[in-house]
C-alpha cells in the first residue's frame, strides 16, 4: 500500500489523452503540479498531452498554466517551480479515431524520454469520452506505443461500460492490450482521505471490531449530495442518471469499505479480495422488488440557498419529457454472517441542500430500563465518518447535562482532520496518480468489482425502463422525494441530519 513517502517515483512518461478537456484542467494538471512540488515526480518525468486541438508546445504549456491559476491556486511565489515543471510538458495533436496519427504520439514520447533519460515506463491516462476507451486502447497497441523497455499502465476513468454486457465487452477489448495488473480503473472517491481512513479506523482500533456487526449496529447510512444541477453535463447525464453515475461506483465502493472483513494482510490483492466478497453477498433485487427497496427522483424547480433554480427538465439540452433520475436512495442488505439483517441505506442526488459526503453508523439502543426508562427521548449512539467538506469523525454519546439534576443529553465528541489552519489533505487525484506511479492498485477497482456492481445495478435499471417503479419529483433544495423518508420510517428509523445543516445544528446539545 502507498506509504505517502516523499521519495521520488520511478522515472515515467505520462501520456494524457484528452489533455484539453475539463477533467485535465480542473483535476489532473493541478494534481501533477502538486506531486512535482512535493518531490514525488522527481526530475525524471514527462507529461505528453494528447488531444485533437492543434496546439504548439508553448500554447499547451500556457493552457496548463491557466488551469493551475484557475483550479490549482497557483501563486506568484511558485513561478520558479512552474518554470521547472513546464519544461517537462509536451503536446501531440491527434485524431484519436485514426490509427495513423499515433505515430506522432510515439515520436513525441520517445523524444521526451531521450531528453530526460527516462527508462521507458509509460502511463496511458484516458481522460476521454467513454466510447473511445476501447478504440484508443487498440490504437495504442497497433501504434506500438507500449514500451518494451519499461512497465506500461492504463488508467481509465468511469463509466466503465453502461451495463454488465457493455462493461464485459470493454474489458475484453482492453485485455487484448493490457494485463489486469496493468489496468487502473479510477474511482476518485477511493482517493479521498477519509474513505481511505475507513480501513484504518476499523482495523487499527480495538474497540470497534467487537461492535462492528449485526449484534450492535442498527443500520448504516451513506449520503453523497450535490447542490449543483446537471450544468453542462446534460449530454452525458441523460444517458447515465444518478444510478450509473454514482451508485454503481462511488456509493457501492463506500459500502464495500464499511462492510469488508479484515484482510489477511495489508497487501493490494488481499484488500481487494475482501471488498469483492461484500459485493458477492450483496442482495440482488428482482425487478418486482425494486420499487420496495429503491427510490428514484428528479428535481423540479425550487430554491438553493435563497436562489431560485429551474427543474431538471428545464435545463439546457435536457428533454422536456426526460425520465432520467437525478436522485437515488436505496435499502441494501449484505447477506453474510456479520451483516445479516442490517440495512445499509444510501442516497445521492443533485440540487440538494448541501454538498456533502458522509457515512453514519447507528448503533442499537439499550433496553428501555434505567436511564432510558426515565429519559425516553435519548438518542442512539452514532458514529459519523465525514468525508466532505469536513474530514473527520464524530461520536454521539449520552451523558449528564452539566449543572442539572440527572438530566441526560446527547453529546458529540468531534475530530476534524482538515480544520487546522494551513492543513491540506492531498486531493483524491493527487493521491491516486501517485499510487499509479508507484504501482499500487489498492484503491483502484478490479474487474470482478466492476462486473459484480453492474450485476447489482442492471435489474434496477431494467425495472425503471419497464416503468415498474415511478419517478418521484422533489423540489430543488430538499433531501429528495418523500418516499425516501418513508422507506426508513417503515423500519422505525430516519435519515440522520448531515453535518453542517440546520437540522444537525438543532440536534446538538453539547460538544466536547
Amino acid at each position: 500500500m502507498n506509504t505517502q513517502s516523499l521519495n521520488a517515483t520511478e522515472s515515467s512518461t505520462i501520456i494524457l489523452f484528452g489533455a484539453t478537456g475539463d477533467l485535465a484542467r480542473r483535476k489532473l494538471f493541478p494534481a501533477l503540479f502538486r506531486l512535482f512540488k512535493r518531490g514525488i515526480l522527481g526530475e525524471k518525468f514527462a507529461v505528453l498531452g494528447v488531444a485533437r486541438k492543434d496546439l504548439s508546445t508553448s500554447a499547451f504549456q500556457q493552457l496548463v498554466l491557466d488551469s493551475l491559476k484557475e483550479f490549482g491556486h497557483l501563486s506568484g511565489s511558485e513561478q520558479t517551480e512552474w518554470d521547472k515543471f513546464a519544461g517537462h510538458l509536451d503536446y501531440a495533436s491527434a485524431d484519436l479515431t485514426q490509427g495513423s496519427t499515433y505515430q506522432n504520439i510515439k515520436e513525441r514520447a520517445e523524444q521526451m524520454e531521450s531528453k530526460f533519460g527516462l527508462q521507458g515506463n509509460r502511463i496511458f491516462y484516458l481522460s476521454i469520452a467513454p466510447g473511445l476507451f476501447g478504440p484508443v486502447t487498440i490504437h495504442i497497441k497497433d501504434g506500438e506505443l507500449r514500451s518494451a523497455k519499461g512497465w506500461n499502465r492504463l488508467v481509465i476513468e468511469k463509466p466503465f461500460g453502461r451495463d454488465f454486457h457493455s462493461a464485459q465487452e470493454l474489458n475484453d477489448t482492453i485485455s487484448q492490450v493490457f494485463r489486469e495488473e496493468e489496468i487502473y480503473r479510477i474511482d476518485h472517491y477511493l482517493g479521498k482521505e477519509m474513505v481511505q481512513n475507513i480501513e484504518v479506523i476499523r482495523f487499527a482500533n480495538a474497540f470497534f471490531e467487537p461492535l462492528w456487526n449485526n449484534r450492535y449496529i442498527s443500520n448504516v447510512q451513506i449520503t453523497s449530495s450535490e447542490t449543483v444541477g446537471v450544468e453542462e453535463r446534460a449530454g452525458y447525464y441523460e444517458k447515465s442518471g444518478a444510478l450509473r453515475d454514482m451508485v454503481q461506483n462511488h456509493m457501492l465502493q463506500m459500502v464495500m469499505m464499511m462492510a469488508m472483513e479484515p484482510p489477511s494482510r495489508l497487501e493490494t490483492e488481499a484488500i481487494r479480495d475482501e471488498k469483492v466478497k461484500v459485493l458477492r453477498s450483496l442482495r440482488r433485487y428482482k425487478q418486482e422488488e425494486v420499487a420496495a427497496h429503491v427510490v428514484r427522483g428528479q428535481y423540479v424547480a425550487g430554491s438553493i440557498k435563497g436562489e431560485q433554480v429551474v427543474g431538471y427538465r428545464e435545463e439546457p439540452s435536457v428533454s422536456p419529457a426526460s425520465m432520467t433520475e437525478t436522485f437515488v436512495s436505496a435499502k441494501l442488505f449484505i447477506d453474510n454472517f456479520r451483516w445479516a439483517g442490517v440495512p445499509f441505506y444510501i442516497r445521492t442526488g443533485k440540487r440538494m441542500p448541501v454538498k456533502a459526503t458522509e457515512i453514519l453508523v447507528q448503533f442499537k439502543s439499550l433496553p428501555n430500563i434505567l436511564y432510558f426508562n426515565k429519559h425516553g427521548n435519548l438518542e442512539p449512539n452514532l458514529l459519523s465518518i465525514r468525508i466532505y467538506p469536513q474530514e473527520g469523525i464524530c461520536f454521539q454519546l449520552n451523558a449528564k447535562k452539566p449543572g442539572t439534576d440527572g438530566i441526560l443529553a446527547p453529546i458529540a465528541m468531534d475530530f476534524c482532520q482538515n480544520c487546522e489552519a494551513g492543513f491540506n489533505s492531498p486531493e483524491a487525484y493527487e493521491r491516486l496518480i501517485q499510487d499509479c506511479l508507484e504501482g499500487d492498485s489498492t484503491f483502484f477497482t478490479r474487474w470482478d468489482e466492476v462486473s459484480l456492481a453492474w450485476k447489482f445495478v442492471d435489474p434496477i435499471s431494467k425495472a425503471w425502463a419497464d416503468e415498474i417503479s415511478e419517478l418521484q419529483p422533489y423540489p430543488a433544495g430538499t433531501w429528495g422525494p418523500q418516499q425516501s423518508n418513508l422507506m426508513l420510517q417503515q423500519d422505525d428509523t430516519k435519515w440522520w441530519p448531515v453535518h453542517g445543516t440546520k437540522e444537525e445544528e438543532a440536534n446538538k446539545v453539547m460538544v466536547y
